[in-house]
């Protein structure tokens, strides 16, 4: 059967991702090399990512801020293992104005008394600030959290999964105790499995990273991992546990309730618009994008069919009596969007399906005279249309909505199990991670459950013959004697392999 999208998945997983954003309207490319423009149907999702999670951040008791773009060398170094893991990834302002060259183009002029780092992540910035909102235990917990860009030098760029600038959230909190900057580590952790379980319809792994994954300069890393269709791993979000590494790195001091002075425990966490390539490659199938609707730009689009002029007047009245009915449900945290789509073209709801809006609605004036609509449905056949009374259909369709997103996150949680084996032989781990077509060496393998015995050489020689890594660590292990994957020696727990984007 023909599809909106080719290749298919099965054909080239990576090409057909692209395909799918082009034909979604989602972004493009930028004239800058690496960077994207989202455009209005992307953006609408991101929107809608940060009202949610920005609500969820707030009944935690996280308050918004913002900070420079622009972050002075001397930050970066003042913490030794952050500066080398970031080195690579910086962009760098080394001079300030602009004058004429000899040759008539402009060039820089005047260098600046210390270069200036393009902002990769903000704790060192964030942390002198720190140092001089922290005096006393009076004043934490300081709980922030800024949406901003970053810029991250990518060599290799794909829309949404990786570019040079992108758009996420990142918290910074300082605390009293270890224990309480822990428990904010574990528990912003569990605001974001929450939302990719509950809006985005994805199923997530959540762990430990080993010390190799870690975040440069954290005590601890902890992630969320999903399975995409590839059946390979995409790292959805991060939570970091820094310890007294930065606090210590910037004097981050408070008075005790004794009188003592101490060096305060600091947190960061973060997710950002690779989200949204997530949520397409979880997702999307080969007509094009899908879209739940807790996230969806838009949540039904009417398609007026007028094919005699006589009949514009009445089927247009009935459309935006309809639409005008619609947005005034309320469904979870906003209400209905819709969309009128009066364009006369062919392929109009193709177009629609491609986009993933959830619910299509099709009125001509045979549903005008017998009070209905026809209507289909993202999580089902393009094919698969229906009738059905106006006054039900309005009754119906936030439940429609809900299904909907439920059907998704069935879906994903099945196919996630499906891929996710527990494997205890080296040969047969190693087959499992070997394309067995070499036509299609994308598409094989999964999430593996297999016994690891902490040694961080077995891990990379495991990452160097197979490109594959430790993804998760469990953090409430079911203990159990087993063997290590690749040495043969004493493990007590099984960690998650996969391949990763």
């Amino acid at each position: 059967m023909k599809t909106a999208i080719t290749p298919t998945r099965d054909e080239d997983y990576a090409q057909w991702y692209q395909e799918v954003v082009k034909a979604s309207d989602l972004a493009e490319n930028s004239p800058v090399r690496g960077c994207m423009v989202i455009k209005p149907w992307g953006y609408a999702i991101w929107e809608n990512i940060r009202t949610i999670m920005d609500r969820m951040f707030k009944e935690s008791g996280v308050k918004n801020a913002y900070f420079p773009l622009f972050i002075p060398l001397s930050f970066l170094e003042k913490e030794a293992e952050h500066v080398e893991g970031f080195a690579k990834e910086c962009a760098v302002v080394t001079h300030h104005r602009l004058e004429k060259g000899p040759n008539g183009g402009l060039v820089p002029a005047g260098p600046l008394a210390e270069p200036l780092v393009v902002r990769p992540t903000s704790e060192t910035i964030i942390g002198d600030l720190f140092a001089k909102w922290t005096k006393s235990y009076r004043d934490l917990p300081i709980l922030i959290n800024q949406w901003a860009n970053v810029v991250r030098w990518e060599m290799r760029t794909r829309l949404f999964l990786r570019t040079t600038e992108f758009l996420w959230q990142e918290g910074h909190t300082v605390h009293s105790s270890k224990e309480e900057a822990e428990e904010r580590t574990l528990m912003m952790l569990d605001v974001y499995e929450k939302f990719a379980r509950d809006y985005l319809a994805i199923p997530v792994i959540t762990g430990r990273k080993t010390a190799g994954e870690r975040f440069p300069g954290a005590v601890d890393t902890f992630c969320m991992e999903a399975m995409m269709q590839d059946r390979k791993a995409l790292q959805f979000g991060t939570s970091h546990f820094l310890g007294q590494n930065f606090s210590k790195a910037a004097e981050i001091k408070f008075q005790t309730v004794q009188g003592t002075e101490e060096y305060a425990w600091t947190t960061s966490w973060g997710v950002s618009t690779r989200m949204i390539g997530g949520m397409i490659m979880a997702h999307s199938d080969d007509d094009g994008l899908v879209l739940p609707p807790r996230v969806a730009s838009s949540h039904v689009v009417l398609m007026p069919i007028i094919k005699r002029e006589e009949d514009r007047s009445r089927v247009m009245d009935y459309t935006k009596g309809l639409a005008q009915d619609l947005k005034n449900k309320f469904y979870v945290y906003r209400n209905l969007e819709v969309e009128i789509d009066t364009r006369d073209v062919g392929g109009r709801a193709w177009d629609w399906i491609k986009k993933g809006i959830p619910v299509r609605v099709e009125i001509g004036p045979k549903e005008v005279d017998q009070k209905t609509v026809f209507v289909g449905r993202r999580d089902k056949s393009p094919k698969d249309k229906a009738a059905l009374d106006k006054e039900v259909f309005k009754e119906q369709i936030l439940d429609i909505l809900e299904e909907i997103q439920q059907n998704i996150l069935v879906r994903a949680k099945t196919f996630k199990k499906k891929n996710t084996v527990v494997i205890d032989e080296k040969q047969k781990f190693y087959d499992f991670f070997t394309p067995q077509n070499k036509q299609k060496p994308e598409i094989h393998g999964g999430f593996v459950l297999a016994h690891w015995c902490t040694n961080e050489a077995c891990e990379n020689k495991i990452n160097e013959d197979l490109s594959v890594t430790i993804r998760s660590v469990p953090l409430t292990p079911k203990t159990e004697k087993g063997k290590c994957i690749y040495c043969g020696k004493d493990s007590t727990q099984r960690v998650v392999f996969a391949k990763a984007y």
